[in-house]
């Protein structure tokens, strides 16, 4: 079992290119949100709420609110048929806490582990014009968090060592194939003091 949840979250990789001609299900985009229901939350609060679009149209408008890329400088984010068909967009409810990340690191991780096992690829997205809030339509009392973009993918990600200049910064080579670098286990264990 461990073997299986290894690689399916050495699977779960940010995409940011989509068969933007399949359309995903607002059942599915559902059974991603039950997903992070069921995570962790701090003081178990659920202060998240979330918005799904998957209807072309808002989705269209939604697309030019986002950032995309930070290490692909000249890269503006996927053209035409390769843009996300919908994505989940979280909210804080600012009425049931202040603070939300340790419940949004633990739902987004959960909503791309399930769009994973399902066959779709998705990207965390923290960068977004403040704009987006009246695109949607958003009530005062919810504090825009993060947009997930979700859909079939049309890349292919690869984890790559991390180079001995140590730089973090992921690439995209001549065939259009992402590379991510990681750490090594070893480079993330600090061992404790001895007795």
């Amino acid at each position: 079992m461990l073997e299986s949840l290894t690689r399916l979250m050495a699977q779960t990789r940010t995409c940011r290119r989509f068969d933007e001609a399949t359309p995903l299900s607002l059942e599915t985009l559902r059974r991603l949100i039950d997903l992070a229901r069921l995570g962790g939350s701090a003081k178990n609060l659920q202060p998240l709420r979330y918005m799904l679009v998957s209807e072309p149209a808002l989705a269209a408008r939604v697309f030019p609110l986002l950032g995309w890329a930070g290490y692909l400088h000249d890269w503006p984010g996927p053209p035409e048929g390769e843009r996300p068909p919908a994505y989940i967009v979280c909210l804080l409810d600012t009425r049931l806490s202040r603070d939300g990340q340790c419940d949004l690191g633990i739902a987004s991780q959960n909503i791309l582990l399930g769009a994973t096992a399902l066959g779709l690829g998705g990207c965390r997205i923290a960068s977004f014009s403040s704009r987006l809030r009246e695109v949607l339509l958003v009530p005062p009392h919810f504090d825009l968090l993060l947009v997930i973009a979700l859909g079939l993918p049309r890349e292919t990600v690869r984890l790559e060592p991390l180079g001995p200049d140590g730089d973090l910064r992921y690439w995209r080579d001549a065939e259009g194939v992402h590379h991510v670098p990681k750490r090594a286990l070893d480079d993330l264990l600090i061992p404790p003091p001895k007795g």
